[in-house]
């Protein structure tokens, strides 16, 4: 193991960057998630994607400009502490950690299902830690490994979804004779297309934006990128383009498709489909889609969590062990760490799924709002600092600035608090509101430890 010293290598390529940023958008939130957000709020379900979408698309295009900028492996963390204060970066950074290992331990457990089905014989406890630990090797080899596995998981997540989109439109466009086009009559019929008013609309949007999280991935893996200022440009713009096609596209032909109101064809909508135009063994092509999407989260949540840590103890915000690198140039502590604590994660989950799990998955639900809140907060403050200091440096800039950063920050505070208005949400928005009560109280304590040090350091080089 070496030391810190040389850093993170930065051995990432362009397309490592670009199928990150995609695979971070495609998961398991489109091929199963779609149908239920289709049912509860009908064929207007694509309008929540698209208002969900352009939010993302705007909070990825700040985070792109900070990251040409500045990339770093702590990205948001890193901008929120030179923008806000330490507290911010060390308060951001731990509740992104966290949210991580907590998606961990479920996507383990979802993926073992999975496996369950094909052999019964081995228990979903051992097929989780099994999943866990081989990713784990993945990222412990060194960067560029990981960059491969997810460049292949996120490519078969492509080819499938462009795959449905192409088998629903073969069908709407009349071309398959056993199921004629239903046209626009999933629109207009069962009630129109807001069945259940406009406010289901935003209803659908608070579901919705959890589904996009992932995509600042990339920003994160600019850190260790051989040309972040290109390869930060590319992904960020194509983020536009992979929302609409492959969430507004997609759920626009599933709704144009299939009734809103048919609970057990939108269960599994693209096994429907595959259903309609006869593909044998349906739902276990889409069982290995779904296995494939699970991988590449474990991966990616994997190796964003090890960035994060990296970067936390870099600015002294967690133990100096976390900053040793081993020959590759991987932080093999930290990914470590990240494993052991989605371990005991999905141990909580077998032993206490109804308690204790339930309270971390809770606690976890909104911290995705409060990054994205960050994120829009940082680059108001950094964007006139850069204009101020050196206007030159900024090589992708946000649209309308400061009008849309301004209606971005106000549009996520009002999906945030929304969630205390929501039944469903209630205790998700309550419980991360604590946590992160909790994480900046542990700063203050972690802040007189530092200083602590520093005066006996201080002390010590005077007897010295």
């Amino acid at each position: 193991m070496e030391s810190h010293e040389k850093g993170l290598q930065k051995t990432l390529q362009t397309r490592h960057i670009t199928m990150i940023s995609i695979g971070g958008i495609i998961g398991a939130g489109l091929f199963v998630g779609s149908g239920a957000v289709i049912n509860t709020t009908g064929p207007g379900a694509v309008l929540s994607y698209a208002i969900a979408g352009l939010l993302v698309v705007l909070l990825m295009r700040m985070l792109g400009e900070m990251a040409i900028v500045n990339p770093d492996s702590g990205s948001f963390a890193t901008y929120a502490r030179e923008a806000i204060g330490p507290w911010a970066g060390y308060t951001i950074g731990w509740l992104y950690w966290f949210f991580w290992v907590i998606v961990i331990a479920i996507e383990a457990t979802a993926g073992a299902s999975i496996i369950h089905g094909w052999i019964p014989s081995l228990p979903i406890w051992m097929i989780s830690l099994v999943l866990t630990f081989l990713l784990t090797l993945t990222n412990v080899y060194s960067v560029r490994s990981f960059g491969e596995f997810e460049y292949w998981f996120s490519m078969i997540k492509v080819v499938a979804i462009c795959a449905f989109m192409l088998t629903g439109l073969v069908i709407l466009f009349g071309f398959l004779p056993a199921h004629p086009s239903p046209g626009l009559s999933n629109l207009t019929q069962h009630d129109g297309f807001l069945p259940k008013g406009f406010t289901s609309i935003f209803i659908g949007i608070l579901t919705v934006v959890f589904s996009f999280f992932g995509s600042e991935i990339a920003a994160v893996a600019a850190g260790e990128s051989s040309n972040p200022e290109k390869n930060v440009v590319k992904a960020i713009n194509s983020v536009v383009i992979r929302i609409l096609l492959f969430y507004v596209g997609s759920v626009a032909i599933l709704v144009l498709l299939l009734p809103w109101d048919q609970a057990d064809l939108l269960k599994s909508p693209y096994v429907t489909m595959l259903d309609m135009v006869g593909i044998p063994a349906a739902a276990q092509v889409m069982n290995v889609i779904v296995l494939t999407s699970v991988l590449s989260c474990l991966n990616s949540a994997l190796y964003t969590n090890s960035r994060m840590l990296y970067s936390l103890a870099k600015r002294g915000d967690a133990p100096k062990v976390l900053l040793r690198l081993s020959k590759n140039g991987a932080p093999v502590p930290a990914v470590l760490l990240s494993t052991i604590a989605a371990y005991i994660c999905a141990i909580f989950n077998f032993v206490s799924p109804d308690k204790l799990f339930l309270f971390l998955v809770n606690a976890s639900g909104a911290i995705a709002l409060l990054v994205y809140i960050v994120i829009a907060v940082s680059h108001m403050r950094l964007r006139r600092k850069y204009e101020k200091e050196n206007p030159g440096v900024l090589k992708l800039k946000m649209w309308m600035f400061p009008y849309l950063t301004y209606a971005t920050i106000a549009a996520m505070i009002v999906i945030l608090f929304s969630m205390a208005f929501v039944e469903s949400m209630r205790s998700q928005f309550y419980l991360t509101m604590l946590i992160a009560v909790l994480v900046v109280l542990s700063y203050t304590f972690v802040k007189k430890k530092k200083k602590a040090n520093v005066i006996e350091e201080t002390r010590e080089d005077l007897h010295a």
